[in-house]
């Protein structure tokens, strides 16, 4: 595995093992040791994917204390642009957003966004699944979002497919709880 620096702090990018042969092909997403060895002593608890067409915005999601979560993120089918956008008061990288092209042909098939941080995408392909392991278990009191286009992000001019609960999240300038 290979984890490399995106434009937030404690967010990578991983490039992950791939094995290929006449059967098709293997990849491991997650080693528990790779990840204490750059400071991500994680357990996941809970797992889900997602399927989605083009032009699907999903986000921008993520849990408020004490239910925040880590998140690993991967492509299994498609391609997405990943979009974190960091809510933590205390990080060098507050208010700051980046990107990541994540898809099934390449290696680079995965994100790990830190808590504290909020999360979404834009599906470039119909049928892109994504994998999403967090540290918690879902929590409806403790699930929130940002409005998808409040925070300077360029979607490419797209008109997006959202779900209502998107289309109604708070703006950013609105949003009053951030973490420390």
């Amino acid at each position: 595995m290979n984890f490399i620096d995106t434009d937030i702090s404690g967010a990578f990018k991983i490039e992950v093992p791939l094995f290929e042969d006449l059967r098709g092909n293997f990849f491991k997403i997650f080693h528990k040791d790779m990840f204490i060895e750059k400071g991500l002593n994680i357990q996941w608890d809970e797992q889900y994917y997602s399927t989605s067409h083009k032009n699907v915005v999903r986000g921008m999601h993520f849990q408020t204390v004490p239910q925040q979560h880590s998140k690993l993120i991967t492509c299994v089918s498609g391609a997405v642009i990943d979009v974190v956008l960091d809510l933590r008061k205390s990080s060098s990288t507050y208010l700051k957003f980046d990107t990541v092209l994540l898809d099934a042909q390449t290696r680079a098939k995965c994100i790990y966004i830190p808590a504290g941080c909020a999360h979404g995408f834009l599906s470039l392909e119909d049928n892109t699944v994504l994998n999403y392991m967090v540290e918690t278990v879902y929590s409806p009191n403790n699930d929130k979002g940002i409005l998808w286009n409040s925070f300077g992000y360029d979607w490419q001019g797209i008109t997006p497919i959202l779900s209502k609960r998107d289309q109604e999240h708070p703006v950013l300038s609105d949003f009053k709880e951030f973490f420390d």
